[in-house]
């Protein structure tokens, strides 16, 4: 099998240190993972500085170092390979927009259908398919064009929570304590995204978890529960880390609300993330978002199994999971300039 690669971060040049590193880290985790059978990885010419290319660290794994821009290459190319398994994030449908080149190509896709990813891209699409039937916390999309329908809400004190759809790792999720500043946080929304709506939603106090799962498209299987580090700046909410796995009385519970979320969904296949809160005060569990491709839990993840992970995620496509689930420790990481454990 002729296998391709990459992370959208690292595979564009993007000048977001933030973002990279993260990317840098699951993109290395996957050629560790493949370095027994080879793949062919891309990286941007202004980001190939960030790797040791030239000796050997990632054995039989071949860099493909392009200055073009990533989707005409992609266009262009990707018809070479057999199968691709790739990272980028839903904002602005990149990853549907990339899996759907691979479908074109009839190149093997190592993850989610286009049509999967298309409804787990827009969290109010996901919001519709699961709330009949899961624990989701009430949520409203908002039209930027009626911003004064909703004026109402803050005048009796509410605080809420203002999302953007498409959003990845908290980017955009701002408490808003009153209209506005309800009025700031969509005016800082309407220039990062291209939906005409975002969202609105009660806030409810619990941990941040997720769930890592690996799914055939027909049965998903949770690896572990893991905590997210996030806290709040000025109103922003900041994800800076977590910890896999994470204990919790309600860990079982969680799990098998995260493999139904999944297993709703047509299509979702391979490594997936379900965002879960745990309310400790009411014992209750709500689904936050579904996410169809790797997260950075997965750096933290492939350490501590006794199985190799990326080679997993293969074998899950294939309709094949794991016979047996053991996690050998925990680990704490921490993001900053870099991506820490401990």
């Amino acid at each position: 099998m002729k296998l391709l690669v990459f992370e959208y971060a690292n595979a564009v040049g993007l000048e977001d240190p933030a973002t990279t590193v993260e990317g840098k880290h699951m993109l290395e985790g996957l050629l560790n993972d493949f370095n027994h059978i080879g793949a062919n990885y891309i990286i941007s010419k202004d980001s190939k500085n960030n790797y040791n290319l030239d000796n050997g660290t990632y054995g039989n794994c071949t860099p493909i170092v392009i200055d073009d821009e990533l989707i005409p290459w992609l266009e262009e190319n990707v018809a070479r390979f057999d199968a691709c398994l790739l990272v980028a994030p839903e904002e602005n449908l990149i990853l549907y927009k990339i899996i759907k080149i691979l479908e074109k190509n009839k190149v093997k896709n190592l993850g989610s259908s286009s049509d999967a990813v298309l409804a787990c891209s827009d969290k109010y699409e996901t919001y519709n398919l699961l709330k009949n039937d899961l624990p989701m916390i009430e949520t409203e999309k908002v039209f930027f064009n009626s911003l004064k329908d909703y004026k109402d809400i803050f005048s009796k004190g509410k605080n809420m929570l203002v999302k953007p759809v498409d959003g990845i790792s908290c980017s955009g999720v701002r408490i808003v304590e009153s209209y506005a500043d309800f009025i700031k946080a969509s005016t800082h929304l309407k220039r990062t995204t291209n939906l005409p709506y975002f969202l609105l939603q009660d806030i409810v106090e619990g941990k941040s978890t997720s769930v890592s799962i690996l799914s055939t498209g027909e049965q998903a299987m949770p690896l572990s529960l893991n905590r997210q580090n996030i806290g709040f700046d000025k109103g922003k909410l900041v994800y800076s880390g977590g910890k896999v796995p994470y204990e919790h009385k309600l860990s079982d519970e969680a799990k098998d609300i995260a493999k139904r979320a999944v297993e709703s969904v047509e299509g979702l296949k391979g490594y997936v993330g379900v965002d879960l809160l745990l309310d400790e005060a009411q014992n209750e569990i709500y689904i936050l978002e579904i996410n169809p491709r790797l997260t950075t839990s997965y750096v933290a993840l492939r350490r501590l199994l006794n199985f190799n992970l990326g080679e997993a995620i293969v074998n899950a496509i294939n309709g094949e999971l794991p016979a047996d689930i053991k996690l050998e420790g925990s680990l704490n990481f921490y993001k900053g300039e870099d991506i820490t454990f401990k």
